[in-house]
């Protein structure tokens, strides 16, 4: 991960001292459970409340013995807590205080997560409709088409970015689940109350079914979610990236006062932290990869997940912490020139304006395929020899036949294209 730029809320929920404590939490709501039923004391509950405590360096120093860090957890909670550590994890397997604690983890991290898209969202909603209706051109396989605004771009963006708010609240409702069944999903040794008392603890609700494990298609899901909202910002990254090119330079990431854009080259102004959120949206993406295959598991577990588990969460979900603020802090500042966007209008003399004069010759009676084909030997007289388009239509005699020079002209004025923008705009409150 990168470290410095780690989001320390985040950071926490991963951090050993943060997982043990979930864990202990666990064990001791599990102990209110099995007190409340009678199987074990009352009073040895405030006992293990009072008691209970951990050191993360004694934890490993006992599992560098016992390799397996659940016991060696266990061991050292017990060395704290003294005779009545006997009635902790009773019936308990280990994955189900590790999967109950890992459930709360990344509820929490999607609880972090959300914040930061409601964030994005928030400063998209304030530039689409500060630039509502700043003129650009819209590009397919980018060459220009026709005309859109700058402000359409940032509600598609907008849009994408709620649809993932809401990918991401269903995946949080999908891995804040908890299990404490036993060890293979049968309550042998635990009866299910202990299970629903711990869960309502935990704010997490109970897994209808587990084996040993909570099945691992939630994690998957999880993680391919956080792959979408990645791969959301590679896409608005990649098209500030392309917008920033010289031969364009319709917009650019804000370039800080002493900033240096190159080692060798002075004049550098390189779009450094869009490259940087496209390449961390691919280790996302290779991490969804690893969850997926998490999912087929052998039997009713085995732990081939886990060591995978340790490095794509805790890496996943704070890379897409750390791309979301990067994003939010481009979009909020990124430098827009609307005298460029006008001017890349003009660079095709009137192009972007040729489906426009194909509908009013067929709406004068003249069939498509007639229009298409005096249209475009205008067009491709333009891109070759550089003829200007609108002149070369205006004398074309079989186009003059059906429009008036004053109608062409009205082919090529801009608002015709733009006249539906404050209708789509109001989709979104704007």
């Amino acid at each position: 991960m990168i470290k410095r730029y780690t989001n320390p809320a985040m950071a926490k929920i991963w951090t050993d001292e943060n997982e043990f404590q979930t864990m202990l939490d666990i064990e001791i709501y599990a102990c209110e459970a099995m007190a409340e039923l009678g199987q074990i004391p009352a009073d040895a509950v405030p006992v293990i409340k009072e008691k209970a405590k951990f050191s993360v360096e004694r934890i490993r120093e006992i599992e560098r013995e016992t390799r397996h860090d659940i016991i060696a957890f266990l061991t050292a909670v017990a060395e704290s807590v003294g005779d009545e550590a006997k009635y902790i994890h009773m019936g308990l397997t280990s994955s189900d205080v590790k999967d109950t604690a890992l459930g709360s983890m990344m509820a929490q991290a999607a609880d972090i997560i959300l914040e930061d898209l409601a964030k994005l969202r928030a400063v998209l909603f304030r530039r689409a409709g500060e630039h509502k209706h700043t003129v650009m051109i819209g590009r397919t396989h980018g060459i220009h088409a026709e005309p859109i605004t700058l402000g359409m771009k940032f509600a598609l963006w907008l849009d994408e970015t709620e649809r993932n708010i809401e990918r991401v609240k269903r995946a949080r409702e999908t891995v804040a689940v908890g299990k404490l069944s036993g060890a293979v999903g049968t309550y042998a040794t635990i009866d299910p109350r202990v299970e629903a008392h711990v869960c309502a603890k935990m704010g997490l609700k109970a897994a209808r079914l587990a084996t040993q494990v909570i099945q691992r298609d939630r994690h998957a899901e999880f993680l391919t979610t956080l792959a979408v909202v990645a791969s959301s910002l590679d896409k608005f990254a990649t098209e500030i990236r392309n917008l920033q090119r010289t031969d364009i330079r319709e917009a650019e990431e804000y370039f800080h006062p002493g900033q240096k854009g190159s080692s060798a080259m002075p004049h550098k102004r390189n779009p450094i932290t869009c490259e940087r959120i496209s390449g961390l949206a691919r280790v996302v993406r290779g991490n969804a990869q690893a969850a997926l295959e998490n999912v087929a598991l052998w039997h009713e577990r085995d732990i081939s997940h886990s060591s995978v588990e340790r490095v794509i969460l805790p890496d996943s979900t704070s890379l897409v912490d750390y791309m979301l603020r990067l994003m939010t802090d481009i979009i909020d500042k990124l430098l827009v020139y609307p005298d460029a966007m006008q001017a890349n209008m003009n660079k095709t003399g009137g192009l972007i304006f040729s489906q426009r004069l194909l509908l009013a010759l067929v709406d004068k009676g003249v069939s498509r395929e007639d229009a298409y084909r005096w249209v475009q030997r205008n067009a491709m007289a333009r891109w070759l020899e550089g003829a200007d388009f609108k002149t070369n239509v205006t004398h074309d005699p079989e186009i003059a036949k059906f429009l008036s020079p004053e109608e062409i002209t009205a082919c090529f004025d801009p608002t015709h294209h733009l006249r539906h923008v404050d209708t789509i705009m109001a989709r979104f409150g704007l």
